[in-house]
């Protein structure tokens, strides 16, 4: 930074040597110069699905779908054709499979492990992560086991919480799954998911956990997606409060040494300086999810002609990308894809 006297000396004799507009000049120029550029590799894409053969929009989620299977890897098939490297499956489970101990959640075959085995044998070079959490097959509606406290209130158990979490990724890595991602916030599961994998020879699959998973207004959309709206209480004893940043290096600390291969941060856009921290923390890559309540306002913003939707998206994503995440779960991945390459 030039001293007091120089820049005195400058504007004294009204000459500017130091003009950072000039790197700024042409758009040549600017591309050299940039920090910080965004590629369809950058981006996973989430995706919702269902047993049933038709396929739904999601009224809470305009330009959003909850596919069929067949639908599903078509796609899945077409996400990977503009350069995205991965999805990431959310089930709507059927109202009668769903129960207090999710036995569902590690059915061999399941929904999930159905829809892994299809989107792997028509799209083999495509990474399938999986959602491991209990809140779409827990008939109470919470990532983990509801049990009851002395006082008669609702308590989340974790440690029986995990050992289904257990089961679930292995249901998940028998069917050919490349990551999982365990979304539930318990206590010590990434470690024992990574003993349960190792276990059973699946030493090459991935844990991705989220990480900072915080306890967000900004989940509504999705919750309607899947129909997983807690019956009673809510998510603040495992998700973590949206005034906490020390929180997530501690969390961040523990998941590394818990055996983790990435870490995520949800939600991204408004939780930018939790990207940043956590990217300062680790050398393990880092996630970050535009959860649907972004994506709803964005959408909704654009709809009603306030925001140019595509220089909006892409200003978002490169926001979060710039404070750090090395790949974007995003419901705007196709889009985004396409319109960076047109450009």
């Amino acid at each position: 930074m030039p001293s007091p006297s120089l820049i005195d000396s400058i504007y004294s004799n009204k000459i500017l040597m130091i003009r950072p507009r000039r790197n700024r000049r042409s758009s040549a120029i600017r591309a050299m110069v940039s920090e910080t550029s965004l590629s369809a590799s950058d981006f996973i894409l989430p995706m919702f699905l269902h047993e049933d053969q038709e396929d739904t929009p999601i009224p809470s989620m305009p330009g959003v779908t909850r596919w069929s299977l067949a639908s599903l890897v078509r796609e899945a098939g077409e996400a990977h054709a503009l350069g995205i490297p991965a999805v990431v499956l959310f089930p709507k489970i059927d109202e009668s499979l769903k129960s207090a101990l999710a036995g569902e959640s590690h059915n061999d075959e399941g929904l999930v492990p159905r829809a892994i085995r299809a989107i792997k044998a028509a799209h083999p070079t495509l990474c399938v992560i999986t959602d491991v959490a209990l809140d779409p097959y827990n008939s109470d509606g919470h990532d983990g086991i509801v049990g009851r406290d002395d006082c008669g209130d609702l308590t989340i158990l974790n440690d029986e919480t995990v050992e289904i979490l257990c089961q679930q990724a292995l249901s998940h890595a028998r069917a050919g799954a490349d990551i999982v991602a365990p979304s539930d916030m318990m206590d010590g599961r990434v470690a024992a998911i990574r003993e349960a994998l190792d276990s059973e020879d699946f030493t090459d699959v991935l844990i991705l956990s989220y990480t900072a998973k915080y306890a967000s207004a900004f989940y509504g959309p999705f919750r309607g997606a899947l129909d997983s709206t807690p019956k009673e209480g809510d998510k603040k004893t495992y998700q973590m409060d949206p005034g906490n940043l020390r929180e997530a290096i501690r969390e961040t600390l523990l998941d590394e040494a818990e055996g983790a291969d990435m870490l995520m941060v949800k939600p991204a856009g408004i939780y930018l300086d939790v990207i940043a921290k956590v990217r300062e923390t680790t050398t393990l890559p880092v996630a970050a999810y535009q959860v649907s309540g972004e994506y709803l306002m964005l959408k909704s913003a654009a709809a009603g002609g306030w925001l140019d939707e595509r220089a909006a998206v892409l200003e978002s994503l490169l926001a979060i990308k710039r404070a750090g995440a090395s790949m974007i779960l995003t419901y705007f991945a196709k889009q985004a894809a396409e319109w960076l390459a047109a450009t």
